[in-house]
């Protein structure tokens, strides 16, 4: 069973491993070509680095950790019912032309993640959550990208966290600017706006960090929770908060 999550032309490019230092995120396209020039800096005392790419660009082990982490977000803390297997969490979206952001502290502990899939190749809320639109058009189109898989918690217990009525999915500080990462890298594949699924709660979390976001349509209760379409309007001011 797969869950809820957050919440292309150019984004069907393959991307190389991607340059990356403690405060920079560096994004090349196969013909080594700079998309995006960006940080995310110190969080709580602790550097964190940025990393984005497809599996076979990103550094041996790396797309490992990140299913690990998200078999201990997901499935451990948050209790999603998936199918896993040796304690990782992947799926059928999880395909060679995906790509991820991921943040990490400099020990290489993962702090976030996300994944990125054009809505023109199958992708969760068009192949698993169409209800969600209400019959509405599901998007398909190369300039909207779906976000899913969207965790920012930092799994050490020492950790600073945002304030305590936050959903435990966003709970680390870096939280925030992961999402603009993530806005960044859409906005120089020229994406319009992003689309996810996302459990109630995290509209006014968006819009509270300043992201333009609404609902495509009201929440719908699938296994016993809330879920919504959410609309994330990629802006060219987005990093700029």
């Amino acid at each position: 069973m797969v869950r809820g999550d957050l919440l292309h032309s150019h984004s069907t490019l393959p991307l190389k491993f991607l340059l990356t230092s403690h405060l920079r995120l560096r994004v090349v396209n196969k013909n080594g070509l700079n998309c995006c020039n960006s940080h995310l800096g110190s969080t709580g005392g602790a550097t964190i680095e940025t990393l984005a790419g497809t599996p076979d660009a990103l550094a041996p082990g790396v797309f490992t950790c990140l299913s690990q982490y998200r078999h201990r977000v997901f499935v451990e803390k948050l209790g999603w019912q998936l199918t896993c297997k040796n304690a990782m969490e992947f799926d059928q979206f999880d395909r060679p032309d995906t790509l991820y952001v991921i943040a990490r502290r400099e020990d290489g502990a993962l702090v976030g993640v996300a994944r990125l899939l054009p809505t023109n190749k199958p992708y969760l809320l068009a192949d698993v959550f169409p209800q969600l639109m209400q019959g509405m058009p599901l998007p398909n189109a190369a300039d909207i990208w779906e976000l899913s898989r969207f965790a920012a918690v930092d799994l050490d217990p020492a950790a600073p966290c945002i304030d305590s009525d936050a959903l435990l999915q966003f709970s680390s500080i870096a939280a925030v600017d992961l999402l603009r990462e993530v806005l960044c890298l859409a906005e120089k594949h020229g994406v319009r706006r992003l689309i996810t699924v996302s459990p109630l709660g995290v509209e006014r979390l968006l819009r509270r960090a300043g992201f333009v976001a609404h609902r495509a349509a009201p929440p719908v209760v699938v296994d016993g929770r809330l879920l919504f379409a959410c609309w994330i309007e990629v802006q060219p001011s987005s990093r700029s908060h």
